[in-house]
């Protein structure tokens, strides 16, 4: 039991987050081996009793347990338990046999040896029935300015350690197409990153720029409501609809700060005053639609060519606009609606609508129309759900019209736009559609793809969201032939590169990786000081980290 009350076993689970994958670009179930973390307070009994022996947890409950190294005498003496433990020829152990074949099994080294070791692993090799050997294998890693590795030299030093006559060399570059950064000191970086990962073989050189018969595939995260993207003002309006989804949900209704200087009221007692006089000259229908244009510049101004400007924004949409970005209070609410209700009854105003709308304000302004309408106590949850539902109906014509207007998609209606949901549905599905555009614009911003790739782009986030629910730290992967996207990778320099060089068993390896960042995430690497560098000097020419995996294989029988 003392032996082993230092480290602690990690379970990670097929499809966790992995520390191995900036590695081994692999993601299957294993074991990480580490030093228990330091208890920063006395334990329990329950904890004392537990820590006597191995704790093993699974990453997949998100436990934080830390990250230390062992050293590496330590770390060889688990990997030789683990392989004496599934040696059927270690007789003496009294082990039951025959033994189940455990995961693969990874220990932290803390890189204090001469070689830098920084991971030491055990795989073992079976057959349906037997377990017939191991391999081990060792992962070293540096900061190499000054790199010198030669691919012949890797090929050779993997068939004299594996007395091998063939092998093949695969190749993989991972370049980061757009990366979000942060305004200043208080507005953090949004999480939106592009990149694109190529896979090729034969490599025929160290850095080899990857050729256009490689498989490509674009790696999409998006977080919504970048401050400086072109869909802010879209993203402030879903924000606004999601306060009030909130308030009817759990009572308490949190405003944002007004975008206006003049009150809600004084906004919407001008605009039915100038509806009002229109109405009077009976020439509504022109002053109405240079209305709506003025305020969807207003309002869709930013995002300029990428969103064709709605010219047909209706009463209720004008209503929103005007409201979302003033109401700071629940009694803003009521005396605004209590305006608007008092002008259809005087028919002050006989405003237009589009057709399709099943709110409560629709169904006023169509009684209006024959001079009799329902009376509505504007008390309760009442007020808020009539603006959150002109609020749903035209958030959703803006994110339809923008896909079916560049020609990506014809959105399911029973899906995203369908009434027959809850309300709280209903919210829960817009904000899928406005990430899907913060995904679809991002990339025509930033890697001005061709109609097609947006076109499958826009689909199979469509159909991610018809199936899951809303989810920014999702990765879209989107395959791409290397042609179409040459331009954005030909002449840079990648993020990450790796050669991986083996002879057709998958387990037997040998790979050597460079990257701009540490792909040991339990490591201190020395970085040198900025001030030391040329302002001239790419992040690639600075700093670069090169880590090499071998492996040895053992056979039992």
């Amino acid at each position: 039991r003392n032996e082993i009350a230092d480290i602690q076993v990690q379970l990670i689970s097929k499809g966790q987050p992995n520390p191995l994958k900036n590695i081994l670009h692999e993601n299957e179930t294993i074991f990480i081996v580490e030093k228990v973390p330091l208890e920063k307070e006395e334990p329990s009994p329950i904890e004392e009793l537990q820590s006597e022996d191995t704790a093993i947890s699974d990453l997949s409950t998100g436990e934080n347990v830390g990250l230390l190294a062992l050293p590496i005498g330590r770390a060889r003496q688990l990997i030789g338990f683990y392989t004496m433990a599934h040696n059927p020829n270690m007789t003496h152990l009294k082990i039951n046999r025959p033994v189940t074949a455990l995961p693969p099994l990874w220990v932290r080294c803390d890189g204090s040896d001469p070689e830098g070791i920084s991971w030491l692993g055990a795989e073992l090799i079976s057959t349906s029935s037997n377990i017939t050997g191991i391999v081990l294998y060792m992962v070293t890693c540096k900061v190499d300015k000054n790199y010198s590795v030669n691919l012949e030299d890797l090929k050779k030093s993997h068939k004299k350690r594996h007395h091998l006559s063939t092998l093949t060399a695969s190749g993989f570059a991972r370049y980061e197409l757009f990366k979000s950064t942060a305004l200043d000191d208080t507005v953090a970086a949004s999480q939106t990153t592009i990149t694109l990962d190529i896979s090729w073989s034969p490599v025929d050189e160290i850095l080899q720029t990857p050729p256009l018969s490689s498989t490509a595939t674009l790696n999409i995260k998006v977080e919504s409501g970048e401050p400086r993207g072109p869909l802010s003002q879209l993203h402030r309006e879903l924000k606004f609809l999601l306060v009030l989804a909130d308030g009817l949900r759990t009572g308490v209704t949190e405003w944002p700060e007004p975008l206006e200087a003049k009150s809600a009221v004084e906004l919407v007692q001008e605009f039915l005053n100038e509806l009002s006089k229109l109405n009077e000259f009976g020439d509504s229908t022109k002053k109405d639609t240079e209305i709506v244009k003025h305020d969807a510049a207003a309002v869709d101004g930013s995002i300029e060519c990428l969103l064709t400007v709605r010219g047909d924004l209706d009463f209720a949409e004008q209503l929103w606009c005007k409201m979302s970005s003033s109401v700071i209070s629940y009694q803003d609410l009521v005396k605004c609606f209590s305006l608007v209700i008092q002008s259809l009854q005087r028919g002050a105003i006989q405003p237009w609508l589009h057709s399709g709308s099943n709110s409560l304000l629709s169904k006023l302004i169509h009684q209006s129309y024959y001079g009799t309408m329902d009376t509505v106590s504007l008390s309760g949850t009442v007020p808020v759900q009539m603006l959150l539902e002109i609020g749903l109906d035209k958030l959703k014509k803006d994110y339809i019209c923008f896909f079916i207007g560049k020609s990506l998609s014809q959105l399911k209606k029973e899906y995203f736009i369908s009434p027959s949901v809850d309300t709280q549905e209903q919210v829960h599905r817009v904000q899928k559609l406005h990430h899907i555009l913060e995904i679809v614009v991002s990339c025509m911003l930033f890697i001005k793809p061709q109609h097609e790739l947006l076109f499958s782009l826009t689909q199979s986030c469509i159909k991610y969201y018809e199936q899951n629910p809303l989810d920014e730290q999702h990765i879209f992967q989107l395959p791409v032939r290397p042609t179409a996207v040459k331009d954005l990778y030909q002449n840079e320099k990648p993020q990450k590169w790796r050669v991986e060089i083996n002879s057709g068993q998958k387990k037997v390896k040998t790979v050597w990786q460079l990257s701009d960042s540490p792909p040991i995430d339990h490591l201190n690497f020395h970085r040198p000081d900025f001030s030391e560098l040329t302002l001239s000097g790419s992040l690639e020419e600075r700093i670069s980290f090169t880590n090499m995996v071998t492996c040895s294989q053992v056979h039992f029988k």
